[in-house]
């Protein structure tokens, strides 16, 4: 279905036009992100309004160039009140953004009385409408996507140094201005070749949501830029297949960036490393763990007991304990007899290394950092479960083995358990 779009006759230079302009305003808007400079594409997108209305006063094949030259204005105009007058970047930007597109809309409604004609292919910039591409901007927005394309091929290594240390970046002889220069430019470009895609108003989410997306899977440089381009030109593709196949005729600008905000949205909630629901499913395995380790001190400290006298020693509701108990005896740390329980022979090594790492942390708090015995007993229940075998160890040779902690209470042997 989506090969026809691709080869139809009427929907191809829409369809084509939207992935060129999701792959440049992708790869455009990792490397603005990575600079966090996202909100200039914001700006940028607002300050084409008058450039639009003014090149289409001189001819519609003006628009987009009246586009690019309000946008490089936008540009100049900021970096002119961030050096010139002083202002911090956020309010430079709010004050070009406000600026333009406030100069924008005054053009418009003058024109909407003197050319309304004119003025209906206006507002097709402002909102966007792919069906309105043909074949010649098809061209344009091809050229204006490989060059973005060859630029971060080229340059992809002095892009990388300069984004991510501009001392260094110096000391190999790389022009950073230069870079910027480039960098700014390509994304004035990327501005432009969205416009009649996505329009003015959403342009920005095109540039910024495959950019979250892709940093939310991945930590490299690179890879981010390869998946921010598949997550951009999918979003065109799809976006432009579900506004022509739905029945009550759907925007396709709209679409594209609703879809680039969904994948975005389901990467932050999903992906492998840094997903909210992921993180928050291993914030609950890692709680559960250390109330497990706890329930093992007890029992350790306990004995064999029933589950009645380990409730009335623990701070967990019943339900909890007798789950936590079950599941310890499944795990073969713990075994269950008629009327009571105890640790297992790997029970009793796993809960004797925990009540070691206590121990040895309060020696620790205590003896190096002088801290009062009384106020330790907090600060090794988190530190047990988390220190490790090498830990303990350095641990271990600094407090040149300790057989007993600041309570008189004696340390278990160091035998790390496997």
């Amino acid at each position: 279905m989506s090969t026809s779009l691709l080869l139809d006759p009427v929907l191809m230079a829409p369809t084509w036009g939207a992935i060129l302009m999701c792959l440049s305003a992708s790869l455009v808007g990792v490397i603005s992100f990575v600079r966090q400079r996202s909100l200039v594409g914001e700006a940028l997108s607002h300050a084409t309004y008058p450039g639009v209305i003014l090149g289409a006063m001189v001819g519609s094949a003006f628009s987009l160039v009246g586009a690019f030259v309000c946008a490089m204005l936008g540009l100049l105009a900021m970096h002119a009140l961030q050096k010139r007058l002083r202002l911090s970047s956020d309010a430079a930007l709010c004050a070009i953004l406000t600026a333009f597109l406030g100069f924008g809309v005054l053009l418009a409604s003058r024109l909407q009385f003197t050319r309304p004609k004119l003025y209906a292919q206006v507002q097709v910039f402002l909102y966007g409408q792919s069906a309105t591409m043909v074949e010649k901007d098809l061209i344009i927005y091809g050229i204006l996507a490989a060059l973005t394309l060859l630029f971060v091929i080229v340059l992809f290594h002095q892009i990388k140094i300069v984004n991510f240390d501009r001392d260094f970046a110096s000391s190999c002889g790389i022009n950073a201005q230069v870079i910027d220069v480039l960098m700014l430019t390509l994304l004035c470009f990327a501005v432009v070749i969205g416009l009649k895609s996505v329009g003015v108003v959403l342009m920005s989410g095109m540039l910024v949501a495959p950019a979250i997306a892709a940093r939310r899977l991945t930590h490299k440089f690179s890879t981010m830029l390869v998946l921010a381009a598949v997550i951009g030109m999918s979003s065109g593709l799809f976006g432009t297949l579900i506004a022509v196949k739905t029945a009550s005729g759907l925007p396709t600008g709209p679409v594209i960036v609703l879809l680039a905000s969904s994948i975005c949205l389901l990467a932050m909630l999903f992906s492998p490393q840094q997903g909210l629901c992921v993180r928050y499913v291993r914030i609950m395995r890692f709680r559960r763990a250390c109330k497990m380790e706890n329930d093992l001190k007890l029992l350790w400290k306990m004995g064999e007991s029933s589950f009645a006298e380990l409730y009335e020693r623990s701070d967990r509701r019943s339900i909890a304990l007798w789950l936590s108990l079950l599941r310890l005896a499944r795990q073969g740390f713990a075994v269950r007899y008629k009327k009571s329980f105890a640790l297992s022979v790997d029970g009793q090594r796993k809960a004797s290394r925990i009540v070691r790492l206590h121990r040895l942390w309060e020696v620790y708090l205590t003896s190096q950092l002088g801290i009062g015995a009384d106020k330790v007993h907090r600060s090794a229940e988190e530190m047990e479960h988390i220190l490790t075998p090498e830990l303990e160890l350095c641990l271990t040779k600094l407090l040149r083995n300790p057989k007993k902690d600041p309570h008189a209470q004696p340390i278990p042997a160091g035998e790390v358990w496997q």
